[in-house]
């Protein structure tokens, strides 16, 4: 065996051994190989810093497949117009073992440039030592031609996630180091697209395309949350519907600034396995959306928000009075495909009532038994 093989060999067995610390049912280990967001792990105690793990994201941005990646160091995604500066920046943060978040061009297998937003940080044991190397990155070539306002609203979001730093430290450091930069990653790239978005929004002209982008920009917030309440809670494997609905309804109305809207609350905890969050969390920001396009932020009105269980399923219901108003139909549609999309993810039975100025919307679905045994 060469130097090459037994190296390439060392670094499969690390990533291996990365992930058979976790759980096959482990959310953060789940959500690390199936996020869309390109990831690596490299291992700093083996020779040239190699690669151990990647995941099907970053095989898909680089073309490049896992068992060309691993083993071998970053660099080879380096090509003849890479910032010597840039290389150099980064080359110094690893040394130092300092976080890092630099813009750079790389190129993928095809000899094909792209702008990469690297975010790159050293992961501790208890001891302090360095024992991996976390890097996400984010394909922005499409808007390089904004660069100064990208880089601004990059530097909001950091800096509003710097914030919340501490408080995020102390929330996860009964899980694994690795979870710890998972998280921060996932929750400051979900700020990258809001910052995005917005700035988008700023900048068209269109009246009905700003509108789309703020409809996004609504769905990319809500599951931000739902994000963010799960990487909170002591048991990451379930998820309080409740809770979460309480935080985006009193947003969502709270958006609109209106004394007019009469919002009455009759929640009660439910709790559903946690890859339910994401559709169960689009249900309710669509079915609350739905009532404010429909007139409340026009005329003002009354909302009435239930969630709670019902002998084996449990029951999420919007009801509301609103004076009509007309309704833009693309956004109307869109609304409607996502809402029935989500249910259907979570095999959910919605039913759809209206009386004159009053609509109500009822959805079950059925609550895991062991969950439900559990309270």
């Amino acid at each position: 065996m060469t130097n090459d093989d037994q190296r390439r060999s060392d670094a499969q067995n690390a990533g291996d051994r990365l992930l058979a610390r976790h759980v096959r049912e482990d959310p953060f280990a789940a959500a690390f190989k199936a996020t869309r967001m390109p990831m690596i792990v490299t291992d700093p105690n083996q020779h040239d810093n190699p690669i151990i793990f990647c995941n099907s994201a970053f095989e898909k941005l680089t073309g490049y497949v896992s068992s060309e990646v691993v083993g071998r160091n970053c660099r080879f995604l380096q090509g003849p117009e890479t910032s010597r500066e840039a290389v150099a920046r980064i080359r110094e943060a690893v040394e130092a073992g300092a976080d890092i978040a630099i813009d750079i061009l790389n190129y993928k297998k095809d000899g094909n440039p792209f702008w990469n937003a690297l975010f790159l940080s050293p992961v501790r044991d208890d001891e302090g030592s360095i024992i991996y190397f976390f890097a996400s990155q984010l394909d922005f070539t499409n808007v390089k031609s904004r660069e100064a306002d990208l880089a601004a609203a990059r530097h909001r979001a950091e800096e509003e996630v710097a914030s919340h730093t501490e408080k995020l430290e102390s929330a996860l450091k009964a899980r694994t180091l690795l979870v710890h930069e998972v998280d921060h990653r996932v929750k400051n790239n979900f700020l990258t697209m809001a910052s995005i978005v917005k700035l988008q929004a700023r900048v068209t002209k269109d009246d009905s395309h700003k509108r789309v982008l703020m409809s996004v920009l609504n769905r990319v917030e809500a599951l931000s949350t739902v994000q963010r309440k799960l990487f909170t809670l002591d048991d990451v494997s379930r998820f309080d519907i409740s809770d979460f609905t309480k935080e985006i309804v009193t947003d969502l109305v709270g958006a609109v600034g209106r004394d007019d809207i009469r919002l009455t609350l009759d929640l009660h905890p439910v709790f559903v396995p946690a890859v339910k969050a994401t559709p169960l969390s689009l249900i309710v920001n669509e079915l609350v959306g739905d009532a404010v396009r429909r007139g409340l932020s026009d005329g003002g009105g009354e909302i009435h928000v239930v969630v709670k269980r019902l002998n084996g399923h449990f029951l999420i219901r919007v009801e509301d009075t609103v004076i009509p108003v007309e309704v833009d139909e693309e956004s109307a549609e869109i609304g409607r495909i996502l809402l029935e999309t989500s249910a259907r993810q979570v095999e959910a039975q919605i039913e759809k009532t209206v009386e004159g100025h009053r609509t109500r919307v009822d959805v079950t679905l059925m609550v895991d038994a062991a969950q439900e045994k559990s309270h």
